[in-house]
């Protein structure tokens, strides 16, 4: 059997499979640049802190952690391109790849349930202690709910863009899923000028006491992840123009639309604990 039909990628280039080497199967660099990525986030948060105090330049953390995050979604696409779009690019997959697929989601869910509800108990902790820690600044504003509306609405946008690909309505189908992702960039947009309004107007930074940390470790995952969804949101919305889903075939569809809908929660549960909580104990 000849290399090509040993890695049959639909006629789309894999390059990890070509670079491998021989004899370890169809394996990828991909989780390994998002590894690099992920870590490096916290490199940089690290440096940040670290430049506080003058021990490295003060704008070597920043750019590390840019840069990361460039890096760590360039291999989130790679990865979920490899994994995810070009193993069920053809129209002959059987159901049960799709049965994988939707419990390979789920377990992924369930490790991002364990990695929230870390943060979650480490501010729990400090929340047990004298409260508030330090001086809070104004947390829950019209931005804030503004926000957590746009969000909300767009868990309504993709379930029923959804709905619409099952009932076989293309036209609907694509239109909610450009509405979600569009809600989704302004939500990002809005998370990022709430960052700026804290850090530059207020002083309230993630080196501002272990309330600091806590508000900027959970925002700032909780943002990482819907920067996440949009990529995957985007791979799913790029297919949809091309025409690959139906009623009988979206299982990507359906497991985008499970990552969405599980940012969405966790939102809620982090307004309603990490802003209003914060306030009314103050």
């Amino acid at each position: 059997m000849s290399t090509e039909e040993a890695h049959d990628d639909h006629g789309h280039h894999l390059p990890a499979v070509q670079d491998w080497p021989r004899g370890f199967g169809e394996a990828s660099w991909w989780p390994f640049v998002t590894a690099v990525g992920g870590a490096g986030i916290y490199v940089g948060a690290g440096l940040y802190i670290m430049g506080q105090d003058q021990i490295v330049g003060d704008m070597l953390g920043p750019a590390v952690f840019v840069g990361s995050i460039f890096v760590f979604l360039a291999g989130l696409y790679g990865w979920l391109y490899h994994a995810f779009v070009s193993h069920f690019w053809s129209r002959d997959a059987n159901q049960k790849s799709a049965s994988k697929l939707r419990w390979g989601m789920i377990a992924f869910l369930g490790s991002e349930l364990a990695t929230f509800g870390a943060l979650f108990t480490y501010y729990f902790y400090i929340r047990a202690g004298a409260w508030p820690p330090q001086e809070l600044p104004p947390l829950v504003g019209s931005l804030v709910l503004v926000n957590t509306a746009i969000l909300i609405a767009s868990s309504f946008t993709l379930h029923w863009a959804h709905v619409a690909i099952r009932n076989e309505n293309r036209r609907n189908f694509i239109l909610g899923l450009a509405l979600t992702l569009l809600l989704g960039v302004i939500f990002i947009g809005g998370q990022v000028y709430e960052y700026y309004e804290f850090i530059v107007h207020k002083g309230f930074d993630l080196t501002t006491g272990v309330f600091g940390s806590a508000f900027y470790g959970l925002t700032g995952l909780h943002g990482l992840h819907v920067s996440m969804g949009a990529v995957l949101l985007g791979i799913v919305f790029v297919r949809a123009l091309r025409g690959q889903y139906s009623a009988e075939r979206h299982v990507s569809v359906s497991t985008a639309s499970m990552y969405w809908h599980f940012v969405d929660v966790v939102w809620i549960f982090l307004v309603v604990v990490l802003y209003v909580g914060a306030e009314v104990g103050a």
